[in-house]
């Protein structure tokens, strides 16, 4: 979601902490802004004992896992009526879809055809919406600050709005030393069409949140949908939150929250050496320095009929350890059948990625092509490297005739 809306408006991005929808709730609970009364639990009988009256409101079941479209997912084995999402007003039959959501996989617009098994439900005071809006409290590059991005329109993919409506959109930069004014507070809920009593009410949620942004590093506070009710309030239905990895150090609670289950472990094993990887679908397996060049590198390889197996940017700033755990890290993939490494070394030096390779190779083994450019610091010495080490590398002189030797590779 974030790196779409960042794409429709502009806005920067920042790694994504994966969190689920009751941890989000819990920090927004937190901070004081408006969210049912919920619940979490691992089983029927764990759901009993932390049981909370609701009232006469309904009972909404929630699966918690890392995938958007819930509510229109299905399980894998599971009963038609019952999806990600549950809506009753039976607290009996609520605690019956709480048996046929968790053990199960559950599979959604955002899931492979697998699913995802549910180990946790949340269980969620249902509220008499009347009208959704949708709010996003973001970093955005222009302002050179956070900026506030609301629609009345909420409750619906945010990039839909701005490409077809886009004049429901409306963006407010806030100065991040003066802060949030009431002024400002009031403008956006009247942007979201607030009416009334419920103007100051949403304002006041609306400063709530931008603190809650500021205190917690956030790069993205996004609130889809922050709805009005029969009963003249506002409540925080859904939230989705990322924050500045740089400020880790300082946000140890919350960084202490971060999902795995449901990560690629080599993505989990990458990030522990600094390395930024996602897994691919294709055979050619990618190791270059620098976001945009690695998306170069990857295009290149789909112009020439290939397709790539991973990202994966060491950044500037690699080790020879890191190179080593880079290329078992991409090697340990099934699927690749040649690997590209094509570096341009400016802030990295040659050198350190042509030692850190051959130590890996020579440690791992090399059961598929390599294909290997280098320009930059060190070359030179980076190539005598790599010639002595008699590991048989496929040299390749640019970009270009790096993508059309790998590609070549699969068929040899």
């Amino acid at each position: 979601m974030f790196r779409a809306i960042g794409r429709s408006l502009n806005i920067s991005q920042k790694r994504c902490l994966n969190l689920q929808e009751f941890q989000s709730k819990e920090i927004l609970n937190q901070h004081g802004c408006s969210v049912q009364k919920f619940v979490v639990a691992s089983n029927r009988k764990e759901a009993e004992a932390k049981w909370i009256s609701f009232g006469d409101h309904e009972y909404v079941v929630k699966a918690q896992i890392l995938a958007g479209g819930r509510g229109k997912g299905k399980f894998i084995g599971g009963t038609k009526n019952i999806g990600g999402v549950y809506i009753t007003e039976d607290k009996t039959k609520a605690l019956e879809a709480i048996d046929e959501m968790i053990g199960k996989r559950l599979v959604t617009k955002q899931t492979t055809a697998d699913g995802v098994k549910v180990t946790k439900v949340m269980i969620a005071e249902g509220v008499d919406i009347i009208r959704e809006t949708y709010l996003a409290i973001l970093m955005d590059r222009e302002s050179n600050g956070p900026v506030v991005v609301a629609s009345p329109d909420g409750g619906v993919d945010i990039e839909a709005v701005a490409e077809k409506t886009p004049e429901r959109i409306h963006k407010t930069p806030i100065d991040i030393e003066l802060g949030m004014t009431q002024a400002q507070a009031l403008k956006i809920a009247k942007d979201l069409q607030f009416q009334g009593e419920l103007v100051h009410a949403a304002a006041t949620e609306i400063k709530k949140l931008y603190k809650l942004f500021i205190s917690v590093d956030a790069t993205q506070v996004e609130i889809n949908p922050l709805v009005e009710t029969s009963c003249g309030k506002v409540f925080c239905v859904d939230a989705k939150m990322n924050f500045d990895d740089s400020a880790a150090f300082r946000q140890k609670d919350i960084f202490s929250l971060e999902n795995y289950e449901e990560q690629d472990k080599r993505e989990v094993e990458a990030e522990k050496y600094s390395l930024n990887y996602i897994g691919l679908d294709g055979n050619i397996a990618c190791l270059v320095n620098g976001a945009g060049l690695a998306m170069a590198t990857m295009d290149l390889i789909k112009l020439h009929g290939g397709e790539p197996a991973n990202f994966l940017d060491v950044g500037g700033a690699v080790t020879e350890d890191a190179v080593y755990n880079a290329v078992r890290i991409i090697t340990s993939d099934p699927k690749v059948k040649c690997v590209l490494i094509n570096i341009f070394g400016g802030i990295v030096n040659c050198a350190t990625i042509a030692n850190g390779v051959v130590n890996a190779v020579s440690k791992i083994g090399l059961k598929v092509p390599m294909v290997v450019r280098l320009e930059g610091t060190n070359v030179d010495a980076a190539k005598q490297i790599m010639k002595k080490s008699g590991l048989k590398i496929i040299s390749a002189e640019n970009l270009d005739d790096a993508a059309t030797k790998a590609v070549a590779a699969l068929n040899h």
